[in-house]
């Protein structure tokens, strides 16, 4: 007997990194804005090397989504590089998207 798909089967954890000049400009509320529309669950925070770090969870299309927008960022960031990392999905993380300082 086949198991059955679980809701959490299309929804991944990751955790990324931001680099650039992501400080100073919005990209924490741009993040929160964005990951509240595509309904993804998280938290994004200023590192103290100047780049900004995210976790987030939620279906792989709305992260593929969000990603895309991370890469360009608000209109006064400039995002030079950006880094995943899978995270094991049974870590706690409470829903909705908060700003972490």
């Amino acid at each position: 007997m086949a198991d059955k798909p679980t809701a959490d089967a299309d929804r991944e954890t990751v955790a990324w990194r931001i680099r650039g000049r992501v400080q100073g400009v919005a990209f924490r509320w741009f993040t929160r804005s964005a990951a509240l529309r595509l309904g993804v669950d998280g938290w994004v925070r200023n590192l103290p090397d100047g780049s900004v770090e995210a976790q987030v969870r939620g279906p792989k299309d709305a992260l593929r989504q969000l990603e895309q927008r991370l890469r360009r960022g608000p209109e006064a960031a400039q995002v030079r590089g950006f880094d995943e990392q899978a995270l094991d999905p049974s870590i706690a993380m409470a829903p909705g998207f908060e700003i972490r300082y």
